[in-house]
């Protein structure tokens, strides 16, 4: 924790695209628990907490708070933790500053989704008593009634409980300032960013109608609904979150599949998809959205490095007719004959000789193939 940033916690690769995520009232970026460590397969993710709520300092914000100023305490970290340019995912309030952020600056975000949040809450009354209520009471009787506004009937998560029973009441109270005034409803159509709108069908906080009306305005966004979910959906329905996110913010099957393409070519490509039958389609497609769209499109290694690995799997556990199309794949993404020998080599050390001949001999046809080709 610092007095001048916001706390954070980063995981993935410093070198993946980075992904903010923001936190509902209440809660801390434990929110994300369930959702965070997948989503950073692919992503530098970043999760916050608002000021006064899990390690985030309570002197961040005052009274009379706007989400704007939450807003540039997210590009402060931003900054501090060079992410010129980053997607964006916030619950709630934190979806709220998500909408701020990419009205006012687009050249930051390069997607938004907003889960369980909303254009206005409601009006400014009732966040104006509960903020009076809590500078005068705190937070301790609100907190009781947390799981009946969060989460359906049944289910809780002690930990985000606590985080809203710990939270500093001060801070808290100028959180819903922030919300009490906060009204995009006649900009929305300004929002020129990719967008994606995720609603709890049980939600009482933010009902589906709240995301509807976004995804409604802002131009080319998408709705998605999850039944079974209430206020905080990443905690409730993790699996569908991920779901709808990933394929918002990757592109899912559909990125994957142009890297299979650039890596392996278009003839191999289509006739993998010419063989695909219902029994099949469901791996088909897994390979596309993982190994392809998840694991081939992480800028940590270059093209040129995983065709390498990627040569020596196959030859250690002695698939050779995928090695053959990795070598192809493997000259596509720039390897030399000599660079692909050299890495045949050193499979004859470390996986075996007569592992290495095969390996050599199936590389051999393949680069024979091709040197006719050329001719």
């Amino acid at each position: 924790m610092t007095d001048r940033l916001l706390n954070h916690r980063a995981e993935g690769a410093p070198s993946a695209p980075p992904l903010l995520l923001g936190p509902s009232l209440g809660t801390s970026c434990a929110l994300w628990d369930a959702v965070a460590p997948e989503l950073s397969a692919a992503h530098r993710v970043i999760r916050w907490d608002l000021p006064g709520h899990g390690g985030s300092a309570a002197g961040l914000i005052t009274a009379g708070a706007s989400v704007g100023d939450l807003a540039d305490l997210v590009l402060a970290l931003a900054d501090a933790l060079g992410a010129e340019r980053f997607a964006y995912a916030g619950v709630s309030l934190g979806g709220a500053v998500g909408l701020h952020l990419a009205l006012h600056h687009p050249e930051r975000v390069s997607s938004l989704a907003v889960i369980c949040s909303s254009a206005h809450f409601n009006g400014a009354g009732p966040w104006e008593e509960r903020a009076a209520l809590v500078r005068r009471e705190g937070l301790a009787d609100l907190a009781e009634s947390a799981n009946a506004r969060w989460f359906t009937p049944g289910f809780t998560v002690p930990r985000l409980v606590r985080d809203h029973r710990d939270a500093d009441p001060e801070s808290y109270a100028a959180c819903c300032d922030a919300l009490a005034a906060f009204d995009l409803r006649d900009r929305l159509a300004e929002i020129s960013v990719p967008t994606l709108l995720i609603a709890g069908r049980e939600d009482p906080a933010t009902p589906p109608a709240h995301l509807r009306e976004i995804a409604d305005a802002v131009p080319g966004a998408a709705l998605v609904e999850i039944p079974g979910a209430s206020h905080l959906a990443p905690a409730e329905r993790p699996e569908a979150v991920l779901s709808a996110l990933r394929a918002h913010l990757d592109g899912g099957a559909r990125r994957g599949m142009e890297v299979r393409r650039e890596v392996l070519g278009d003839a191999h490509v289509d006739r993998a998809q010419q063989r695909q039958t219902p029994f099949t389609a469901r791996f088909q497609d897994f390979i596309s959205r993982y190994a392809w769209g998840e694991i081939w499109t992480d800028p940590t290694l270059s093209r040129r490095e995983r065709s390498m690995i990627t040569l020596t799997a196959l030859v250690a556990h002695g698939h050779y007719e995928e090695l053959a199309m990795h070598v192809r794949a493997a000259r596509r993404n720039g390897l030399t004959p000599e660079e692909i020998g050299a890495v045949l080599l050193q499979t004859a050390v470390y996986c075996g000789v007569p592992a290495a001949n095969s390996a050599f001999a199936a590389a051999q046809r393949v680069l024979a193939e091709e040197d006719t080709a050329a001719g």
